[in-house]
């Protein structure tokens, strides 16, 4: 088991450079969320978005990013899925809605 960096209260992380594959899945472990294809990929996939715009994108813009529908992805993570993709993504909170 990866030894998990600092996480504020919320659980994400306080550095983002801390960031690995291996910690994102270590931190799902630990939170009892089970990561499977698709939401890897949605993690990797917000990666890939933040890294373009050092913004997080809200569910809807993430949603037409990633080309699923967005209910189908409340569904699939059981919550509002942004929270969960960034915080195992390394990524910073998202803020509005999400």
């Amino acid at each position: 088991m990866v030894d998990l960096p600092a996480r504020d209260g919320d659980g994400y992380l306080l550095d983002m450079g801390d960031w690995t594959e291996e910690v994102g899945k270590a931190m799902a472990e630990a939170d009892g969320v089970e990561l499977d294809e698709a939401k890897w990929r949605h993690i990797m996939k917000a990666r890939e978005a933040f890294e373009e715009s050092q913004s997080v994108m809200p569910i809807r813009k993430f949603a037409k990013y990633v080309g699923e529908d967005k209910k189908d992805m409340f569904k699939m993570w059981n919550t509002g899925p942004m929270k969960p993709i960034t915080k195992y993504g390394g990524l910073p909170k998202p803020t509005g809605c999400v």
